[in-house]
């Protein structure tokens, strides 16, 4: 068999060969037609599009996306040709909720707005949105959900429509995939008449997918409302709108779910069901031990307020203003970033010690070890 594989996947080298697969690693975006002819199966990330101008002369079998996305996938057209597909939903979850907190524990200091009591919206309340609300929970704010899908199926009473939703929050997140048809698309959602429902002073964050976001509403909402924006995903990626840019508190280059936990997970859910597939002996697969950041302890000093704790705690893990600074150096590097993006681990494989008694239960809530 012959597998090509997108060159910016984790953990997957020597991981197919054993099995008498010969693999072909490219880069995701450059994959044609031509490359994927003679292929069995075929892995790959965000940046190749597989649909019929890919795959319809090839004798591929199996798609697999190593990311909890599918709008890069045709998935009705896989579907009818008979392949199989898979992605991996959820692998990033804790990954995106690191960088929500990282956005969360700055704006508190930065803003001097205590996170306690906010109430936070979260517009998609799938893996990723349920693991972020979780979060925003351990930090004590209260948290409102929209789900239209889950709502229709659930009918429990948890979910709130955007326009009940929208003037109570005093910060949003989206976490909605891409959707274009049926009950409920998604594309612009947060458009002109989402932001007029705002109220002053709020926090949005997009860390879905760019186009969830009407780029140019989202500009004039900036330019007469006191509104402050963080993006990590943008509509037309990598061409960034840089206008836009400049008028956000912070923007990142795609790299909320880019943690190695996230990515090793995602490398795994996507052999394993390759594996039960073509009936390969990697149905336990899972990437050896992931390596240990180079700083992995912090010792809080004495007397720190609280917000500042949480902000040095999160930051010692995480600190979503180096992106963000990345970005704005040069903003043409969106793509080469991405495929370059430095190790990071997520809470659990840090520990913080002296910490205050307030401050230790919330960071034991997300994950950190004390």
């Amino acid at each position: 068999m012959l597998a090509i594989v997108d060159d910016k996947i984790p953990f997957l080298a020597q991981v197919l060969e054993p099995c008498g697969i010969k693999v072909r690693y490219l880069p995701g975006a450059a994959i044609t037609a031509a490359d994927v002819r003679d292929a069995d199966l075929l892995l790959v990330r965000t940046r190749t599009r597989c649909d019929a101008a890919l795959l319809a002369a090839s004798r591929v079998r199996f798609v697999g996306s190593a990311t909890i996305g599918i709008d890069h996938l045709d998935t009705d057209y896989l579907d009818r040709r008979g392949i199989r597909w898979c992605n991996a939903p959820g692998c990033n979850a804790a990954s995106v909720a690191q960088y929500v907190v990282s956005v969360l524990v700055n704006y508190a200091v930065h803003f001097h707005r205590p996170l306690a009591g906010l109430t936070f919206g979260i517009i998609g309340a799938g893996n990723v949105g349920s693991r972020v609300a979780a979060a925003a929970r351990a930090l004590g704010m209260r948290v409102l959900l929209n789900d239209p899908p889950r709502a229709e199926r659930e009918q429990d009473g948890r979910f709130l429509p955007l326009d009940v939703l929208l003037p109570q929050a005093d910060v949003i997140s989206m976490h909605v995939p891409l959707v274009d048809s049926g009950r409920h698309p998604s594309r612009h959602l947060a458009g002109e008449k989402f932001f007029e429902q705002l109220p002053p002073g709020t926090l949005l964050l997009n860390s879905g997918r760019g186009e969830v976001v009407d780029s140019e509403a989202l500009k004039r909402a900036l330019q007469r409302q006191s509104l402050t924006a963080v993006l990590d995903v943008w509509e037309n990626e990598p061409a960034i709108d840089r206008t836009l840019q400049e008028l956000l508190w912070l923007g990142t280059p795609h790299i909320a779910g880019y943690s190695l936990d996230g990515k090793a997970n995602g490398t795994a859910q996507v052999v394993r069901a390759l594996a039960e597939f073509f009936q390969l002996p990697l149905r336990d697969f899972r990437p050896a031990d992931l390596p240990a950041p180079p700083r992995s302890i912090l010792h809080l000093p004495d007397g720190l307020p609280p917000a500042e704790e949480l902000q040095r705690a999160v930051n010692f893990s995480y600190d979503v203003r180096r992106d963000d600074a990345a970005l704005r150096r040069d903003p043409g590097c969106f793509e080469f970033y991405r495929g370059n993006y430095p190790r990071r681990r997520e809470f659990g494989a840090f520990t913080i010690h002296n910490a205050s008694a307030a401050v230790a239960g919330v960071l034991s809530e997300l994950g950190f070890q004390g």
